[in-house]
């Protein structure tokens, strides 16, 4: 399944007069008020999110797996969905490989394939959180941060090879996320599973080409749930500070006890220079991997305002990796794709409407109530038709999840794959 540009353009014809209005009058508004339309514009549609090669089929719980027709059964047809998303939001333009669920048969021929649809290879992601076939160790006890040496050497020989199979792509860094933890008291020995895992990491990092990065992502729990090894940013900063320069915290938004400040989080690690990649999904409760924006999407604005501001103003914080994490247990997976990078754009152009100079004269000023209208004065503020003018000029579709069902792209991936394939690594 791919989406012609005669397509896009066909049916931008149908919504083009009525965009034009809203964004005239939204622009019109903007520009009065000092903002520079163009250049928010512009932002947007630089603005892009990998997809990970896990989340183009349904998910499921531990309860169960509801499967969705028509789902990609390899690694080339995931890349020909993503190109499909791509197409109609021209935000999706990266992939991040989970190994060894999506171990390319054919480099070239998948290279290709992802550079002929504008998808590039961002961050590969290891697992060691599952037992792998014929694998001559078992991680139910750990990983990293095993007892065991043969363990801790079978986790970060995975890991090494997972960053010569993304060298081979293009990508430039490496995700750790541990299961590693425990269930009951006395199981474990704190200090010496975070030493085991320090030091596991610091292998693992002597391994990574000059131009790579590792990123540690923590979770306070889930598998286990009396301990995690790396359970909040604290853990991973010191863990990547044990590493070197090239050794970052990554953030996933439902990877934090309930109400937790993630946008304080995300703030002090870039002013310290170590925020390396954010992980976008939502919840209610605890690690849910929700559509993003569906739940909280007041917050994840609130989060999108430091995200700005440490983007601006902390030149010593790299480039982050963005990836969308979510599960689709119950809605068709590209649509939810599309809806969550529709909030994040969301989320993001209305962060770029706060006005920054106002109010830090307003925290000067402890003006509180003046600080909380400025926030919530872009938050209000319907920014759809920046959203549509920035897919329109960058070749995309003006409304894609009205797109997806004209052009019934489900039914044509039903009619090309059946109704009982399912996506591998679920």
């Amino acid at each position: 399944m791919k989406i012609q540009k005669e397509q896009v353009v066909d049916f931008n014809k149908k919504e083009i007069d009525s965009h034009n209005e809203s964004f005239d009058f939204l622009a019109n508004k903007l520009s009065k008020n000092g903002h520079d339309v163009n250049s928010i514009v512009s932002k947007l549609a630089e603005f892009q999110v990998a997809i990970p090669s896990w989340a183009l089929g349904a998910g499921g719980t531990r309860f169960g797996r509801f499967g969705f027709y028509g789902e990609p059964s390899n690694l080339e047809e995931k890349i020909d969905d993503i190109g499909v998303l791509h197409s109609l939001t021209q935000t999706a333009g990266a992939v991040s490989l989970h190994i060894p669920w999506d171990i390319p048969s054919d480099y070239a021929a998948i290279k290709e394939k992802a550079d002929a649809l504008g998808i590039k290879f961002d961050a590969v992601n290891s697992n060691t959180f599952q037992d792998q076939k014929d694998a001559a160790e078992t991680y139910k006890y750990g990983s990293l941060s095993n007892l065991s040496q043969a363990v801790r050497e079978q986790a970060i020989q995975h890991n090494l090879d997972v960053i010569k199979i993304g060298d081979k792509l293009g990508s430039k860094a490496l995700t750790v996320w541990l299961a590693d933890g425990s269930c009951f008291p006395g199981q474990n020995n704190f200090q010496t599973a975070f030493q085991n895992t320090q030091n596991s990491l610091i292998d693992i990092y002597k391994g990574l080409p000059d131009d790579w990065s590792m990123l540690v992502e923590y979770k306070p729990y889930e598998p286990n749930f009396y301990s995690t090894v790396i359970q909040d940013w604290g853990a991973s900063l010191m863990l990547a500070n044990g590493c070197g320069d090239k050794a970052y915290t990554l953030v996933d938004l439902g990877h934090h006890l309930p109400n937790s400040n993630i946008e304080q989080i995300v703030s002090i690690l870039q002013l310290k220079g170590k925020l390396g990649g954010f992980h976008f999904n939502d919840s209610k409760y605890g690690d849910d991997d929700l559509t993003v924006g569906s739940i909280k999407p007041y917050a994840l604005f609130l989060i999108f305002n430091e995200l700005v501001y440490g983007m601006e103003n902390n030149p010593q914080n790299p480039d982050l990796a963005w990836m969308i994490d979510a599960s689709h247990n119950v809605k068709d997976p590209l649509e939810d794709l599309i809806q969550s990078l529709e909030a994040i754009q969301e989320a993001y152009a209305k962060a770029l409407l706060i006005d920054q100079k106002a109010l830090k004269v307003a925290q000067l000023d402890n003006d509180v109530v003046k600080c909380q209208e400025i926030l919530q004065g872009a938050y209000r503020t319907d920014v759809r038709p920046l959203l549509e003018k920035a897919r329109l000029n960058a070749g995309g579709v003006l409304s894609p999840i009205n797109a997806y069902r004209s052009l019934d792209v489900r039914g044509q991936l039903i009619k090309e794959r059946g109704k009982h394939t399912v996506a591998t690594g679920l």
